[in-house]
């Protein structure tokens, strides 16, 4: 089943990001989660294709697939942020930790009423995965971009559950989780590149009184 071999693309980027160590490489793996992810409006229900799940589809792979991680990579290269990630928790013991909140989220899942409409049995599990696994990327994680991508991979999670249950979610509703999505990353961008900048100001300024 196709919708089943998405959630195990996401689960198995999910695990690739609890343990890369390259900011760039991490972005890349958020870009491809988003491109795939785009695609389960098209294929977590059985109804007839309409053009409300072409859109959605359409403007999750552009916003999360491309745009996303253009304006993070961009914000790396403006801001002169170094490349490693410099996580709090080790890589190795993220990954354990991983396989843990897979675990939890599984059995968690067990013990919740699911609707019937549900696309997959395993989408609950994945999606509540996803979103401890974004939550974890926030506070395990230093640099402000390693944040980001755990903001982007935690409303991936809420993104996951609310496409595959709910089949008739309103299209203004959804675009405006997108929106919202992209305003916060763009601005925690701009943000990310002026302090930066400020603090190579600060440094630069007592060799510049040296001087005098």
């Amino acid at each position: 089943m196709l919708t089943n071999l998405i959630l195990i693309l996401v689960v198995l980027s999910n695990l690739k990001l609890l343990a890369s160590s390259r900011l760039g490489a991490a972005i890349r793996v958020v870009a491809a989660q988003g491109v795939v992810l785009g695609l389960l409006p098209i294929l977590a229900h059985r109804e007839p294709l309409a053009a409300h799940a072409l859109l959605l589809a359409a403007g999750t792979i552009t916003l999360k697939g491309v745009v996303f991680p253009w304006l993070l990579l961009r914000a790396i290269r403006e801001a002169h942020v170094a490349r490693e990630v410099e996580p709090f928790v080790g890589y190795s013991a993220s990954l354990g930790a991983g396989v843990l909140i897979l675990g939890i989220s599984f059995w968690m899942c067990t013990r919740l009423p699911m609707p019937a409409s549900i696309a997959s049995s395993w989408l609950a599990p994945v999606a509540l995965f996803s979103i401890f696994v974004g939550l974890f990327l926030i506070a395990a994680r230093k640099r402000a971009i390693s944040q980001v991508l755990g903001f982007l991979v935690l409303e991936n999670g809420v993104y996951t559950f609310g496409v595959g249950v709910t089949s008739r979610t309103p299209l203004i509703v959804e675009i405006g989780v997108l929106l919202d999505v992209f305003v916060a990353v763009f601005i925690m961008g701009i943000t990310i590149f002026h302090i930066q900048r400020e603090f190579d100001h600060t440094a630069a300024a007592p060799a510049g009184d040296g001087k005098d």
